[in-house]
């Protein structure tokens, strides 16, 4: 059984989606969510799933070693970010080489780097008048959102696209993509 953390800042849609889709699994399993924010719906989300959630600050996340004595009670092996908001520490790389992996709500390298998350990312899309958007999962390294890229998908933009249509198009890949392209890279670690 491989152990995966889910980091996560926020309500943890996401977060709950991977859950639910390794619920079942003799082969991996959601040990724990982190997250560094005590008010996130995360927590909430994760209460009637069974899987333990912890929040810490961002002191705490940057200088490492709480987060990396977590991981190990929970014998976690690979990082999941959901929805996660900090930057990742350098506790954390060094730690966990090429087993960081984020999801990005548009096709990286176009609408990333700091600040770029959310509906911001939407707003951009919109406003840059894209004829599609999509999803860009990727390692993590010490940049924002410049992590060797492992698989998009593309969604198209109509010109009639409000930013919320386009969430609402790139939130539906999340779902479909993200636990299963987890799933493989754990396949070959």
């Amino acid at each position: 059984m491989k152990n995966i953390a889910v980091f996560a800042s926020g309500s943890g849609t996401n977060a709950g989606n991977i859950i639910h889709y390794f619920a079942g699994s003799t082969a991996i399993k959601v040990a724990v969510v982190l997250s560094d924010n005590r008010e996130a719906g995360v927590h909430e989300r994760v209460k009637g799933l069974d899987v333990p959630s912890f929040a810490f600050t961002r002191g705490e996340f940057a200088e490492g070693s709480l987060i990396l004595q977590k991981l190990e009670e929970y014998n976690v092996e690979f990082i999941v970010l959901a929805g996660f908001l900090s930057k990742v520490s350098e506790a954390l790389l060094v730690a966990f080489p090429n087993k960081i992996i984020n999801i990005h709500p548009a096709l990286l390298p176009k609408y990333g780097g700091k600040g770029m998350y959310g509906m911001r990312v939407h707003e951009a899309v919109a406003a840059g008048g894209e004829k599609e958007s999509g999803i860009t999962i990727h390692y993590i390294n010490e940049q924002y959102d410049e992590g060797v890229v492992i698989f998009q998908a593309v969604c198209p933009v109509l010109p009639a696209d409000t930013p919320e249509d386009i969430a609402a198009k790139v939130h539906a890949l999340e779902y479909a993509h993200y636990p299963r392209v987890i799933e493989e890279r754990l396949s070959i670690i």
